[in-house]
């Protein structure tokens, strides 16, 4: 417990990212940009996977969501920030930190089942080519989706539970440039331990479910294809899971640094950039990663285009 005097919070004051007064303009116009590609990217797969029959396929269907969680996670965060970076006010009231801090767990958790779900798609694809369609009906994919939004919904509310019968000390700012969890508990008075119980605990649980599914599901795809003496087919899968995994290590890397670190780290920029790069980076470079250079994506975009210049 500390010993600051406990106080209901009407605000909070945002001190942003640790960029200098002079370099704001510049940075705000290349986060700007970011945030543009990242919304305008992700928009772009789901108009096509929705208007390409092709597309109707489990790992686009994967992908769509996907993309639209992407587009979520970054709208959470990157627009406050943009917004106190243009006029220089860093204030945001109580509800909306808050509500902020629960949308961002529901999103940044739903990406992670995603990721752990789009492997195991890969997996059923490349080891029983076979049965895939047997296995990857269309009521198994929904109920995958569908459960990833529910145990994503139920996670971030017992957080914001949890949260909101905090008291905070006096000083109301948050060295963050969002309202996150571990910022959050760190500035209140009130005795985190259950906070911090659940998040080693059922958070960890959580997290570790689509990582076991991710490992597990390329351990067999990496097996499988080593028994076939195929050199084309070994570059082209290891090729993609490559870029699949580089993603996850990152996302994941710096997830768990933030969240099971960062409480007994104290905060600092390290904590910062690392949350800048799953909530803003990781989102705008998804579609380049797992669409953009997808040969049936590439085909879907030509055909859109030729039509959008036919009716001109």
């Amino acid at each position: 417990m500390r010993t600051e005097n406990q106080s209901s919070m009407s605000e909070f004051l945002l001190l942003g990212l640790p960029i200098p007064i002079e370099q704001q303009g510049m940075f705000f116009a290349l986060f700007l940009d970011v945030y543009l590609t990242t919304v305008l990217g992700n928009l772009l797969i789901i108009l096509l996977i929705r208007l390409d029959s092709r597309l109707h396929t489990p790992m686009y269907f994967f992908l769509s969501h996907l993309a639209f969680s992407d587009i979520c996670l970054s709208s959470v965060t990157v627009p406050k920030m943009l917004m106190n970076m243009h006029t220089q006010q860093q204030s945001i009231s109580y509800v909306e930190c808050i509500s902020q801090m629960c949308f961002f767990i529901i999103f940044a958790c739903l990406d992670n089942f995603l990721l752990g779900v789009m492997a195991y798609d890969r997996y059923v694809a490349i080891c029983h080519p076979l049965h895939y369609t047997t296995i990857m009906r269309q009521e198994l994919c929904v109920s995958l989706v569908v459960e990833s939004w529910f145990l994503s919904c139920a996670h971030a509310l017992l957080h914001t539970f949890l949260s909101v019968h905090l008291s905070f000390c006096d000083d109301k700012t948050i060295p963050h440039f969002f309202c996150d969890l571990p910022a959050l508990l760190k500035m209140s008075c009130s005795d985190i331990s259950v906070n911090e119980l659940v998040i080693f605990t059922e958070g960890g649980m959580l997290l570790m479910m689509p990582l076991v599914s991710i490992l597990g599901s390329y351990i067999h795809i990496g097996t499988t294809v080593l028994r076939v003496p195929s050199t084309k087919r070994l570059f082209k899968v290891f090729s993609t899971c490559g870029s699949h995994l580089s993603v996850v290590s990152s996302y994941y890397g710096t997830l768990a640094g933030v969240y099971f670190f960062s409480l007994s780290w104290g905060s600092n920029d390290k904590d910062i950039i690392a949350s800048f790069m799953y909530a803003v980076v990781t989102p705008v470079l998804n579609p380049f990663i797992y669409s953009l250079r997808n040969k049936d994506i590439k085909q879907a975009l030509e055909i859109f285009v030729n039509r959008a210049n036919f009716f001109k």
